[in-house]
């Protein structure tokens, strides 16, 4: 049976779709894009702002399904410009400090709200 996560400590979802959705002992997180979760607007600032923002709202739907950075598995994301590799890397480091989950980083010619990066992640709950 699937059950669906939702946390106020992430924005709400925009669109048709949950926040996270656990099936057993697995966590699915959908992408997460740098809205503030209290004004549902898109942060301002740079690739570094925006993906800590993310990394902040992809943690917080961790949490609410029972998962942590710790127990990621695998994250795919996703750069508007991938000149902005070296700085989200940098910001994403710090998040991901033991051992790393598998990636996938792609460039795409436009995200949701034309901001800046996206988010999703596999987790296992702990």
């Amino acid at each position: 049976m699937k059950e669906i996560i939702s946390t106020e400590e992430s924005p709400a979802a925009i669109g048709p779709y949950s926040q996270a959705v656990k099936h057993g002992d697995m966590l699915f997180t959908s992408g997460q894009i740098p809205l503030d979760p209290a004004s549902g607007e898109v942060v301002d600032g740079d690739i570094t702002v925006q993906t800590t923002r993310v990394l902040d709202n992809l943690v917080a739907v961790l949490k609410a399904g029972g998962a942590s950075v710790d127990s990621v598995i695998k994250t795919t994301c996703f750069l508007d410009d991938m000149a902005d590799f070296a700085a989200f890397n940098a910001v994403y480091a710090k998040y991901f400090t033991g051992e790393a989950p598998a990636r996938s980083c792609v460039a795409v010619d436009r995200l949701p709200k034309d901001v800046l990066v996206e988010v999703e992640s596999i987790a296992i709950v702990e």
